[in-house]
């Protein structure tokens, strides 16, 4: 099964919908409180999925992004 992975401290740009969203899904979900992609991490959503780096402009892109994924 996929595995989501995101990181705490990119909540400000929304993640955490998403994050809620997939877990409602049943979808494997992790949240960590750092992944170590710093630098991606100040420049918008993204999170890990079976550990490739997906980025969004928006929460709502990284949503559809990752759905591509599964």
């Amino acid at each position: 099964m996929l595995q989501v992975k995101f990181c705490e401290n990119n909540f400000q740009f929304d993640t955490k919908k998403v994050v809620d969203k997939l877990k409602n899904e049943g979808v494997d979900v992790e949240v960590e409180s750092c992944l170590g992609y710093c630098g991606d991490c100040e420049e918008g959503p993204f999170a890990l999925v079976d550990d490739e780096l997906i980025q969004g402009e928006t929460a709502e892109e990284l949503y559809d992004l990752i759905q591509e994924q599964i």
